[in-house]
């Protein structure tokens, strides 16, 4: 091989000619890179040649050749190259061919141990990291250490011990920041390795480092070194993700010391926003953990001074800026975090900013609330009456930045608490609109920006407020909205045009057919934007039109929106050839609106629809090509998915052995991930394609059965998606395919009936169906890691049990992975509620969990309740698993929890029936105890719970011996009106006399309960109610004959309007009760039309 030629060939690719770089570059790889002997060059320029950027590319060039070549190097020269490739790495004065060096010791280090050759180099390094006099070669020989680690991982852990007494030394070096900094690389690489199960020693020497590898970033920041102030963040946020036990000892003073980092205003910049993004990835990924610290509220107030720093912080063009990442980590814990640990001292420092004369805390303070409310709504629309006054205030601001932040906090609390929101209406409304219009005026001027925005958030907030809002209510705002924000259809700021499109298309929704006079004008107004299609602008305010055209149809109804529907399906059809995905997506949703708006008749566009639908959940996702390195080379050429994504693994030596000429040091090689930022727009209209295809099929009912057994075919691969939207999506809508052809079913047969084996068979094409159902079911859901697929899994179950009753459960095999799964679920130890940290799993009560924690255990417990009315006494062996873990929550600090575990026994007891007896001790113990309860609705829920297990048990010893603690408890409740304690008490007595009313005092009891009739809330309860009073009747009770003229009014008064006030077969009762009393005493039954009535039929 012509050695001159070859160097020549190299620094060829150095040159600044495109053309010999090419020409060089083929020819290196045709004539040269396929022989051995390239490898052999490569590396005798890289330890002699004069020019550092020639060693540098020989060193990346090598570094890709070695896996392939050199194993047919010839023995005998090897140790010559080893020796010769340390002296001159060793000895290498430019660091970036130092580094380069390095890594291609490593390469042969890797093949080399495992195959136990170059046995020396580990003693050699350590030996010279540890004793040598001179800086740089401690410098090198650490950093070497760093990359065979990297390199050659396990086969090194047999050195762990020897490698720790060396850091413990090199940690703490004198005279070399970079010792340092290598030190610190190599044992983040050693903690990545250490099998903490087995391996103690190793742990807790690395834990001993961790103090020392705090300080090394510590004097980064210190010195303003940039970059190795960046490589020590890498370092710990790559431990975060590695086993907890690894940071555990010193997690709280490393949180302490990332929150000062983050809050102290004299550090650079950068540094202070690497420490936030470690708070932000603390909390994702150690939320237990952190939970456990209590640090919140400290990190809250931290945040909101943050926050104040700058007004004009939000405008930065490096990454993120501080404003934003403080708001991202307010977020975060708002998320994942109690309410009382996060929103209590945001709210406190709320209320002090608001009322500040800077107006930067003003401002800080209403974005924080804002972005906060989507983790902890509940809690905050608890709070919301107290919050409001000062939200309008702030939305009259003086400043203009500080409106422009009132007005998109304002939006987004609106997004989460319109009902409440909506309350107080007229001074949102009228909030709005005034910075509408102060806004329109400034537009141009100096403040265009924040102006603009405002404008945005004003239609943006109005949008959602909206939704909140009786269509009477909307009504009202009608003509002075609609021509106002119609008039910005015609702005030229486009996302102007948008928001006041969204704002129109909701208004109309909520609007209903109080709309119409407004239709056709919007409509018209609103029709040049349905074909354009120039530019990605235009094709999103395509989207946005139609999408509010879909609101409109929905509005005025079929008729009037008869002559659209053509166009804009024709429209719609079109987008799905622009290469747009917003485009796509609007499209499947309006078909879906479509199907709402007309139900059967949307007939005859079902072929091509389902035909689009089809396309879109057919489409495969393009994978990326994602070069793994040498130890995935069993995957090459398979595809594989990482983060979300679908990847082929590529081989890391392509045909002539490298793949590019790049003499750049890659020592992270991040390039090849840079693809797999986001998840695939292919992805994300497949889940809108498939909850529009439910939507459809929901609708159109019979007209879609043609098409239903294709789409399950489509739908079930769906359910195994890499992507967890995918899934939810899928699995909501083959539940609700389900449900589409049981109610098809029902149309022609009887109403579903409670047990196992089934009373009611459902046809053969119902059973085929809800097997395929349940099996996707218990196939994905224990499993299943994302807790929105849980939450929907938990959701369309609780749905169609209670639509469809017991037939998708009628397998015992099927109910018992349910029960396993709710148990699961309702204990937090679900794969989707495992947190990976240390934090203890085997706490008698369940801890203060975040609001989006709680909703996984309250869905769970709903699908608890509707399988027990599902399957009726057949769930007492499911309840015998679920009993005690379900009770603990009865015992909860939090009023929710506490309720909502009363409730859930409340349906369980109603379901299981008598079968309950068994388990009636334990129930009334818990129940008793919660009739006292403070909060209102678990004492609410507590009466009703004991009322139906005195009328289910049939352990009547223990019933009876408790009830005058019953009627203790009761006497209270019976006077308040707060979350219809009264009614359920009511209907408790009721149910007590019906079962053992030798334990009532009747002539007492009966008249005071009749005194508190008619029901006013729960009308549920009056089922007990008029069943006891027709049994009382039945019997001849003399008390109840004494009370009828004061009953008559009240069942007037049921029996009438409004609707639902009883059952059918209540009212038959009372009907054949008032036909009994007009026979006997018909002058009470005169005065009384709708009794006379009904006596007369």
């Amino acid at each position: 091989m012509d050695q001159t030629k070859f160097v020549q060939l190299l620094e060829g690719v150095l040159a600044p000619d495109t053309e010999r770089v090419k020409a060089a570059t083929a020819t290196l790889r045709k004539e040269y890179y396929t022989s051995p002997e390239s490898l052999g060059l490569l590396l005798q320029i890289l330890t002699s040649h004069d020019s550092p950027q020639l060693r540098q590319l020989a060193a990346t060039q090598a570094r890709s050749l070695i896996p392939k070549h050199w194993s047919s190097i010839p023995s005998t020269h090897k140790p010559q190259i080893r020796t010769l490739l340390l002296q001159s790495t060793l000895n290498e004065q430019t660091s970036i061919v130092r580094h380069a060096a390095a890594r291609v010791m490593s390469a042969i280090a890797k093949i080399d141990i495992e195959d136990a050759q170059w046995a020396d180099l580990p003693g050699t390094l350590i030996q010279t990291a540890g004793t040598s006099n001179n800086p740089h070669e401690r410098e090198v020989s650490t950093y070497i250490l760093f990359t065979i680690l990297e390199s050659v991982g396990d086969d090194f852990m047999y050195m762990f011990a020897e490698l720790f007494v060396l850091f413990e030394r090199t940690i703490q070096d004198p005279q070399s920041a970079e010792v340092r900094i290598n030190t610190m690389l190599a044992l983040s690489t050693i903690g990545m390795l250490i099998d903490v199960d087995n391996d103690e020693d190793s742990l807790e020497s690395f834990q001993n480092a961790l103090p020392s590898m705090v300080g090394i970033l510590k004097q980064a920041i210190e010195a303003g070194d940039e970059d190795r102030t960046m490589q020590g963040f890498e370092v710990f946020q790559t431990l975060l993700e590695c086993d907890p036990r690894l940071l555990s000892v010193h997690f709280r003073d490393l949180v302490q010391f990332m929150i000062q980092i983050a809050s102290e205003t004299s550090i650079d910049k950068e540094a202070r926003s690497q420490a936030l993004n470690f708070l932000i990835n603390c909390v994702m990924y150690r939320k237990l953990k952190f939970q456990g610290l209590r640090v919140a509220e400290h990190l809250t107030v931290k945040i909101m001074e943050t926050l104040t720093e700058s007004a004009d912080d939000s405008d930065d063009d490096d990454g993120f800026s501080l404003a934003l990442l403080g708001l991202s980590l307010l977020s975060m814990m708002a998320s994942s975090l109690p309410p009382s640990q996060i929103i209590v001292p945001l709210l406190k420092t709320f209320k002090e900013y608001s009322t500040s004369p800077n107006p930067r805390h003003r401002q800080a303070g209403i974005s924080a609330l804002g972005t906060c409310v989507e983790g902890a709504p509940e809690f905050l629309d608890s709070q919301l009456p107290e919050l409001i006054p000062i939200v309008l205030r702030l939305l009259d601001d003086p400043e203009t930045k500080v409106r422009e932040a009132a007005c998109n906090g304002t939006k987004m609390l609106a997004d989460h608490l319109s009902e409440t929101m909506g309350k107080d209406h007229q001074k949102f409304m009228s909030a709005f609109v005034k910075n509408l219009n102060r806004a329109m005026e400034g537009v141009e001027g100096p403040d265009s920006k924040a102006n603009t925005n405002i404008v945005v958030y004003c239609c943006t907030a109005i949008d959602s407020l909206v939704d909140g809002l009786e269509s009477e209510d909307v009504k009202a705002y009608l003509p002075g909205l609609v021509p106002h924000l119609s008039h910005l259809f015609g702005h030229p700021e486009t996302k102007i045009k948008q928001a006041a499109i969204g704002a129109v298309g909701s208004i109309a929704e909520c609007a209903k057919d109080a709309f119409l006079p407004y239709f056709e004008q919007s409509m018209n107004a609103l029709h040049e934007f349905v074909r354009i299609k120039e530019n990605d602008e235009e094709l999103e305010l395509r989207s946005m039109t139609i999408d509010a055209m879909g609101n409109m149809a929905s509005a005025v109804g079929p008729a009037a929106f008869q002559p659209y529907v053509q166009p804009l399906m024709e429209s719609t059809e079109e987008g799905l050839h622009l290469d747009n995905s917003r485009l796509k997506e609007t499209g499947y949703m309006f078909w879906g609106t479509l199907a709402k708006v007309y139900g059967p008749e949307f007939k005859p566009f079902l072929p091509g629809l389902i035909a689009g639908l089809f396309a879109c959940l057919e489409q495969e996702e393009e994978a990326v090509d994602v070069d793994l390195g040498e130890q995935a080379a069993d995957l090459v050429g398979q595809n594989v998915v990482i983060g979300g994504r679908k990847v082929k693994v590529v081989d890391s030596n392509k045909e002539n052995g490298v793949d590019e000429m790049d003499s750049s040091d890659d020592d992270d090689d991040d390039d090849d991930w840079s693809d797999l930022a986001g998840v695939s727009a292919i992805l994300e209209e497949q889940e809108v394609a498939l909850e529009a295809m439910a939507d459809i099929m929901s609708h159109t009912k019979r007209e879609y059965l043609p098409y239903l057994a294709k789409s399950i075919e489509m739908i079930l691969p769906m359910t195994e998606s890499s992507y967890q939207a995918v899934r939810r999506a899928a699995m909501g809508t083959l539940f609700r395919a389900y449900a589409t052809l049981w109610q098809l079913q029902d149309e022609k047969s009887q109403k579903w009936q409670p047990g196992l084996p089934l009373k009611v068979q459902p046809t053969a094409d119902v059973m085929k169906l809800g097997d395929v159902v349940i099996k996707a079911t218990v196939s994905l859901w224990p499993e299943e890691d994302d807790k929105g697929v849980v939450l929907e899994i938990n959701r369309s179950l609780s749905d169609t049990l209670k639509l469809c009753g017991p037939g998708i459960v009628s397998q015992e095999a099927d109910i018992e992975i349910v029960a396993k799964t709710l148990l699961a679920l309702i204990t937090r130890k679900h794969p989707c509620q495992v947190e990976d940290d240390d934090a203890s799993d085997d706490d008698d009560l369940p801890q203060e969990s975040s609001e989006d924690d709680w909703y996984l255990v309250d869905s769970a417990m709903d699908a608890v309740a509707t399988l027990a009315a599902a399957i009726g006494p057949q769930f007492e062996p499911v309840w015998k698993q679920l009993e005690k873990p379900l009770l603990m929550y009865a015992s909860s600090s939090e009023d929710g929890q506490r309720s909502a575990a009363v409730g859930t026994a409340a349906d369980a007891i109603r379901g299981m029936g008598n079968a309950v007896t068994p388990h009636t001790s334990v129930l009334l113990k818990v129940l008793l105890h919660r009739m006292s309860d403070e909060h209102p609705l678990t004492k609410s829920n507590a009466a009703f719970a004991i009322g139906l297990l005195v009328e289910n048990s049939e352990d009547h010893r223990n019933i009876k011996k408790v009830y005058n603690t019953i009627f203790t408890n009761l006497e209270p409740l019976l006077q308040n009106l707060e979350s219809r304690q009264l009614d359920n008490a009511a209907g408790c007595v009721s149910r007590m006399i019906m079962k053992h009313q030798d334990c009532v005092p009747v002539a007492e009891v009966l008249p005071a309960l009749i005194g508190l009739l008619p029901l006013k809330e729960d009308f549920e309860e009056n089922e007990p109610i008029f069943r006891m009073i027709i049994k009382l009747y039945s019997s001849g009770e003399p008390t109840i004959l004494g009370l009828t003229p004061r009953l008559l009014p009240i069942i007037a008064q049921v029996m009438g309007p409004p609707e639902g006030q009883i059952t059918d077969t209540t009212r038959e009762q009372l009907t054949q009760l008032v036909k009994y009393v007009h026979q006997n005493q018909p002058a009470l039954i005169q005065q009384y039309p709708i009794l006379l009535q009904a006596a007369q039929a």
